[in-house]
């Protein structure tokens, strides 16, 4: 079983900057991709940012050049720095991952963090 926990969201003026973490842990043999998406009332989850084990990365139209998807493989964590915000970028966001597993019962895992809630507003 693995677990992501995210962190990093609140309440931020528009044009202002928050980073968001997610830190994965428990039977992690590997990580393939990581990404952010969100979810806002009444709406579909989207995806806003991934990033592969090898680094290559694809975001939403709506983010690009505003947000920046990374990752530390040792601490196996995805980030998401978060520029110029937009009262639209208001939503729960939501980290996922998934890789290769140390348990031979379930050798893949997929997970999705609890949420953190990222409020832009004057």
């Amino acid at each position: 079983q693995v677990q992501l926990v995210e962190s990093g969201g609140g309440l931020v003026q528009p044009g202002g900057s928050l980073r968001l973490s997610c830190a994965a842990s428990g039977n992690i043999l590997s990580i393939n991709s990581m990404g952010w998406y969100r979810q806002t009332s009444g709406k579909q989850r989207e995806s806003v940012a991934v990033i592969s084990s090898t680094g290559s990365t694809n975001y939403a139209d709506s983010v690009k050049g505003r947000f920046t998807i990374s990752r530390d493989n040792a601490k196996n964590t995805v980030y998401l720095q978060m520029n110029s915000l937009k009262p639209e970028d208001t939503a729960v966001y939501y980290c996922n991952g998934h890789g290769a597993s140390t348990s031979w019962i379930n050798p893949v895992w997929e997970s999705w963090g609890q949420g953190t809630q990222v409020t832009v507003s004057s």
